[in-house]
């Protein structure tokens, strides 16, 4: 396991990287931590509902998880085009923290979709299951060693409920609305621009800038600004901790 990380290839591959622009993308992209696939193999699937319609590829050989076999890590449990990666590590969160288990952010597969859940990883004594369905029937998909297939984060339990959400129209806040008719303003020429210009244009985009720095539209420093995530590393201890902080 390791700290999920900030670039992405194709974010690199962009011919100003203009993406790394998008600070809200750069981290959502380390939100969290990554575990990678262990070795290379391929699948295909040839668009049946049967788990046997789905065929694995992997070097009898090959170590997984843990050490463990791969064939038996990586496996065709459900049918329906899913294949299954068994992670064989029993998480614990302090009380009351879920651990969100999601595919790599903004990370995407052709062929392969990561199936995403929420575990209530405080109490639960079962291991979980990191699944990705199959979207491209008799292509075979690849899956190389190293690269990550499962993103985890802690969530707080109830936190999405304890919002009340509303609808209110914008020109009840004037100055908040006057700030963003001048973003809009100035987003619309830069789109404009953007068809004349190339994706150099958008680093010069109105708000930016703002945004990326933290400040406010009156100018102000906003004090808890991220624009990067200093997660820990995994560590090993042992004993292991039964109160997680």
């Amino acid at each position: 396991m390791m700290r999920a990380r900030s670039k992405r290839s194709w974010m690199d591959a962009g011919r100003v990287k203009f993406a790394y622009h998008c600070l809200p993308m750069v981290i959502a992209n380390q939100m969290g931590w990554w575990i990678g696939n262990p070795v290379d193999f391929s699948v295909l699937w040839n668009g049946g509902a049967e788990a046997t319609d789905i065929s694995i590829d992997i070097d009898a050989d090959a170590i997984g998880f843990g050490r463990l076999p791969a064939r038996d890590c990586i496996r065709s449990n459900f049918g329906e085009g899913v294949i299954t990666f068994s992670i064989p590590y029993l998480f614990r969160t302090p009380t009351g923290v879920n651990l969100w288990v999601r595919g790599p952010v903004n990370h995407p597969k052709d062929g392969a979709q990561p199936l995403e859940g929420i575990v209530e990883t405080d109490w639960a004594h079962a291991t979980f299951t990191m699944n990705w369905v199959i979207t491209r029937p008799n292509v075979p998909i690849v899956f190389k060693a190293g690269e990550p297939i499962c993103q985890i984060f802690p969530i707080e339990r109830g936190f999405v409920e304890s919002f009340r959400p509303i609808v209110c129209s914008i020109q009840d806040a004037p100055s908040l609305e006057k700030s963003y008719l001048a973003w809009h303003d100035g987003r619309d020429q830069v789109i404009a621009d953007l068809r004349l210009g190339g994706s150099s244009v958008m680093a010069d985009e109105p708000g930016q800038h703002e945004y990326l720095q933290g400040v406010d539209p009156t100018g102000s420093s906003v004090l808890d600004h991220q624009t990067k995530l200093h997660l820990r590393d995994f560590i090993r201890v042992d004993p292991p901790s039964e109160d997680p902080t």
